[in-house]
């Protein structure tokens, strides 16, 4: 991911038009980690939006459920990279019901796999 696992913390976050996918560094001032959560995050906002998940697929070696209809549905979903002073995040938003269902899979998924303990409803 280009920054350490113990050094941050992951959260997923359900919302009813989508959800967010937030990292932010453990100490506010390890400025390396939080430019290190920017450009990553700045990455994958780039390439959710290109329909290409290829990072969280070798991450979790597999591809995560709900990939498959975001990439499908990828014109009805945006994806926004919000920077924060301590990480970043994407937000993930949609009008699509299909489309909220499946980054909303997606999202659930992501809470298990880091067992974030963030709510899955």
């Amino acid at each position: 991911m280009g920054f350490s696992q113990e050094r941050t913390t992951h959260h997923f976050l359900l919302a009813s038009d989508g959800g967010t996918i937030q990292v932010t560094a453990n100490a506010a001032d390890d400025r390396t980690t939080i430019e290190q959560v920017h450009r990553h995050l700045e990455q994958i906002a780039r390439a959710f939006r290109a329909g290409d998940f290829t990072t969280p697929a070798s991450v979790h070696g597999q591809v995560p459920p709900g990939v498959p209809a975001m990439q499908q549905l990828r014109v009805e979903i945006s994806y926004a990279y919000q920077s924060r002073p301590d990480g970043a995040s994407v937000v993930i938003r949609s009008r699509n019901p299909e489309a909220i269902a499946a980054v909303q899979e997606f999202l659930r998924f992501q809470i298990r796999e880091h067992k974030t303990g963030d709510p899955v409803r």
